[in-house]
């Protein structure tokens, strides 16, 4: 949802089918967060560091629970398991990870993606995990432990009616994105290119909103991150509806774990626990569980190290 940087980046196809070979034949699988698929063993543990409990809020450590926010509309990232009402994803299960190394729980609560940043700005949440892209816009605002990296594709349906190839193509045609995302800036830009057929751009609450524009053919595409629209195209479900566009992807940035600017116990005891998990090995077994391995970052930066 989600980048700062302005310059496109050509993902080639090797990498988009190295994307899609690591998802299991039904991607509609999908493991409860903290359990193991069947069939695979955990390689690495995560341990308890008490340093790091210590530096929580006293209140947080009262609780034994910090409150995470999510937008529940993003697979492989967060959203809603079979049951309906679990929260399941690579950020789920990696927050799982970070509570066994802080001594807390991390409890998921689907919140819309454009409240997320407020919410945990006036305390009503302690965490924001969302797939958000840490911004020097959204910086001034909150803090951002940054623990993923991905840009924008283009989704069309299965068949490409529209003939969309590039950003470019969009201009004069309808384009469902969810609303607040960087994905709506990155459209902004482009209209520049479009002379006198702007793109249309219909903004929605969730992801799965706009998705649903694009399944009924009243838009022409949506943009999603680059991990959920290849586990879109590749999902039993929604294989025979969607494709990627291209093997573009747009403006790559980081994600960022929200953690309000009044709490930099919180965000260090956070960009310690997730520093541990990537020493350890825990980290790269999370985002293999998920197959979003190519979103692996070398470090844990927190405002994008600006």
């Amino acid at each position: 949802m989600r980048s700062p940087s302005r310059r496109p980046l050509r993902v080639t196809i090797g990498v988009i089918l190295a994307l899609a070979a690591t998802l299991p034949a039904g991607c509609g699988g999908s493991t409860p967060a903290g359990s193991t698929p069947a069939g695979s063993t955990p390689t690495h543990t995560s341990q308890l560091d008490a340093k790091l409990h210590d530096l929580l809020p006293q209140s947080v450590k009262d609780r034994g629970v910090l409150r995470v926010g999510t937008d529940a509309s993003y697979a492989p990232m967060s959203s809603f398991g079979p049951d309906g009402r679990s929260i399941i994803g690579m950020e789920p299960d990696l927050g799982v990870e970070i509570g066994r190394v802080l001594g807390v729980r991390l409890q998921f609560a689907p919140i819309d993606f454009d409240k997320l940043l407020t919410q945990v700005g006036r305390g009503d949440l302690d965490l924001a995990m969302s797939a958000m892209t840490d911004t020097p816009e959204r910086a001034k605002l909150a803090d951002f432990v940054n623990y993923f990296t991905a840009g924008t594709a283009i989704v069309v349906q299965r068949g490409n009616p529209a003939g969309v190839t590039e950003l470019n193509d969009l201009c004069g045609k309808a384009v469902a994105v969810e609303e607040a995302t960087t994905q709506v800036d990155l459209l902004a830009r482009t209209q520049k290119n479009c002379a006198a057929a702007p793109i249309i751009v219909k903004t929605y609450p969730t992801n799965s909103d706009a998705l649903l524009q694009l399944r009924t053919g009243r838009v022409a595409a949506v943009l999603n991150d680059l991990p959920p629209a290849v586990f879109l195209v590749n999902d039993i479900r929604t294989k025979s509806q969607y494709q990627l566009a291209s093997t573009m992807q747009y403006e790559p940035g980081l994600y960022g774990i929200v953690v309000a600017k009044s709490q930099p116990g919180l965000r260090d005891a956070i960009r310690g626990a997730l520093g541990e998990l990537l020493s350890s090995g825990v980290y790269g077994d999370v985002l293999a569980r998920w197959h979003v391995q190519t979103g692996a970052v070398p470090q844990i930066s927190v405002n994008s190290s600006r």
